[in-house]
């Protein structure tokens, strides 16, 4: 039997129950392996759980919600991923039947963008789905053989049938794309760290505080339980011997009905079980029985080592000595709880951890990338002239004027406020004292601009709400926004033809609204106009010499199948973003066509391509009416005069030049 061995792992949803055990087992026995954990810390989280990893130098922890799809992109390429471990999802039952579309939303969407990252950085090496028993639905009471791997799907609640849906994706992506992936269908776990949701950690800490049991129904539901680090060495096994196209069922036969379950921690606490179980209202739908056949992860050399009653009693040991773990859980407690939106998240013990780190790695002392002060001669540190403020640390943009004032040397922090949450953006700027505000944030599209047109409060949220929102708030603080706004508001008309060399200029009023992204660009753009401290730059097509990076024009064309062959204005970053940064220290303001001059079209973009990069590149052409089909908002085709900027900066290289100098020449291959 071949055996896997990866190299650096992605490891979802890590600070919740399940996959935190897995994520210490791996970081614990495989020094090798760089364990990168990726948990937006919602309410059944707690970075605590992550505690025995936390100081390992292969651990790296990065809170980040799976539906973020530059995130993931940026994740897999940076952290050269090639292995997925997809725990993170919403699990609880009863949440399901009261909040069905944040279900959806997790567990659907979010695997699917991990999916399309995958496909998009063609990286991946394993890809294991970590789904559920329920997606089977209820087994027949008098069955004598589980449910095996090739058995129907039949979920009975929102939560079982978004797991379904999920798994459909997942077996899609390998059949469609060739993804190397492996799914899992697990019984009940229970163990320390668990969210006290589950009826196991549920009834300790009633037991705990002298309550009632409340038992669903007449507590004749039958259900199999595995302890937690025998699930964990599971997911060794699966990770290392598992084979690519398989489904493994992670189960046990040792059936135990839930009011047996109440009676036996009734009977370690010392409670008489007929006064303190109480019975209530059932769910909507509650399964009577799953029930799994396990022979095949067996085959694999994995077997359950710990019995029901010594993994109850480690339990119960855990949550005697850690009864604050989650803090207050009242609501966890409850019969029938539904989602519980814990503000503020639980963050590791000591003042250092309790930052809301956003992007933390084991050998950083800093919950945020600040640039330390340049020392002068032999002197005191001097005080930087400068300090940014910059939003969008996980989008593109952001993340490269990042690196260019770690570079330059210029002093910054990331915000940590939402945009169009006022109050947090007046606390960033009140702790973070910046000369300037950089606005890199917004929605562009997941993975492109016909997102928008099915999201759109999502897009008038950020785009318009939250844009204004800063440039307010910065307003009020004498403070310059730069705001990295889109040029893709015009398209080519009678007083611009294409190919006449006339492009509009920044008085010229938007005339493409065709795509709904466009449309609320435009008319912040428009609102934008009467605030004196914002300097707004029109970004167009952006171009980098990444060309492994999925946000790239570059990349983007040169992995369709068809394009179109249009010529427009485009931005090289590497040439413009410096410029950014020269036009705060400038103080500029008003509205920038941010773009090298003139125009280049896609075949002539390929053209270099082939010649630079790949000889034996091929691509074709299609016309906008043959790309309507296949996209659901139109695409804005232009041209912008740049003779502004150019006039500010008369070094910046025409368009084509550009391309050559910095994206073509530093990838060329001999």
């Amino acid at each position: 039997m071949a055996t896997y061995t990866p190299k650096n792992i992605l490891i979802t949803g890590a600070a919740g129950f399940i996959a935190s055990h897995v994520c210490n087992r791996l970081i614990r026995n495989y020094p090798d392996y760089k364990i990168v954990v990726l948990d937006k810390l919602d309410y059944c989280s707690n970075l605590k759980n992550l505690l025995p990893s936390k100081s390992s130098p292969n651990f790296k922890f990065v809170k980040g919600d799976i539906g973020s799809a530059d995130l993931v992109n940026f994740l897999l390429i940076t952290e050269s991923i090639d292995t997925i471990m997809h725990f993170a999802a919403q699990t609880h039952v009863d949440n399901s039947f009261g909040n069905s579309f944040e279900f959806t939303k997790n567990n659907i969407y979010g695997t699917h963008v991990l999916l399309e990252a995958c496909k998009v950085t063609g990286q991946i090496r394993r890809f294991i789905h970590v789904s559920t028993d329920e997606v089977y639905g209820e087994t027949d009471e008098d069955a004598v053989v589980g449910n095996h791997e090739a058995s129907q799907l039949l979920p009975t609640n929102p939560y079982s049938a978004t797991k379904a849906g999920a798994e459909m994706l997942v077996m899609a992506y390998g059949r469609s794309y060739g993804l190397p992936v492996i799914t899992t269908r697990g019984n009940n776990v229970y163990g320390p760290n668990q969210f006290p949701e589950k009826l196991i950690p549920k009834f300790i800490l009633l037991a705990m505080q002298g309550k009632d049991l409340p038992i669903h129904g007449d507590g004749s539901n039958v259900r199999s339980y595995l302890y937690c680090e025998d699930v964990a060495e599971a997911f060794e096994v699966i990770l290392h011997k598992g084979e690519v196209g398989h489904v493994y069922n992670v189960g046990t036969k040792k059936e135990r009905r839930v009011i047996d379950v109440a009676k036996d921690i009734c009977n370690l606490f010392s409670m008489d079980p007929d006064k303190s179980i109480k019975f209530v209202e059932n769910r909507p739908f509650n399964d009577q029985r799953y029930f799994l056949d396990d022979q095949k992860l067996k085959i694999l050399g994995w077997s359950e080592h710990t019995t029901w009653e010594e993994g109850l009693r480690k339990t119960i040991e855990w949550y005697t000595q850690n009864p604050d773990w989650w803090g207050d859980v009242t609501g966890a407690l409850l019969p029938h709880p539904r989602m519980l939106m814990m503000p503020g998240g639980r963050h590791f013990d000591g003042s250092e951890e309790n930052k809301d780190a956003s992007y933390v790695s084991n050998n950083s002392n800093q919950a945020r990338m600040v640039i330390p002060v340049t020392k002068v001669g032999t002197g005191s540190p001097r005080k930087p002239s400068l300090k940014f403020l910059i939003y969008g640390r996980t989008g593109w943009i952001g993340g490269l004027l990042g690196k260019l004032c770690e570079k330059q040397g210029i002093s910054f922090e990331y915000g940590k406020g939402r945009l169009e949450d006022r109050s947090s953006l007046l606390s960033d700027i009140q702790n973070i004292r910046p000369t300037h505000v950089f606005n890199a944030a917004g929605v562009t599209g997941r993975p492109n601009v016909d997102w928008c047109e099915s999201h759109k409060t999502e897009t008038i949220r950020t785009n318009v709400a939250g844009t204004l929102t800063l440039a307010d708030v910065c307003r009020e603080h004498n403070l310059l926004m730069v705001n990295f706004a889109t040029g893709c508001i015009f398209e080519y008309d009678a007083g611009h033809p294409e190919g006449s060399g006339i492009g509009f200029t920044e008085e010229d009023k938007p005339n493409f609204i065709g795509s709904f992204y466009s449309k609320t660009k435009a008319m912040v753009e428009e609102l934008l106009r009467e605030y004196d401290n914002v300097c707004t730059l029109r970004v167009r097509m952006p171009i980098s010499s990444d060309l492994s990076n999925p946000r790239n024009f570059i990349t983007k064309i040169s992995r369709y199948n068809k394009v179109v062959n249009i010529p427009n204005s485009m931005t090289i970053l590497e040439e413009l973003l410096p410029i950014s940064i020269e036009m705060a220290k400038r103080n500029l303001r008003g509205i920038w066509n941010f773009t090298n001059p003139g125009v280049v079209s896609h075949n002539e973009i390929l053209d270099m391509y082939k010649n630079y990069i790949d000889p034996n590149f091929t691509w074709v052409n299609f016309n906008l009416e043959e790309q309507a089909k296949v996209i659901v908002a139109p695409r804005s085709n232009n041209e912008l005069d740049a003779s502004k900027l150019k006039n500010e900066f008369p070094e910046l290289l025409p368009i084509k030049e550009s391309l050559i100098k910095y994206v073509f020449e530093p990838n060329k291959r001999t």
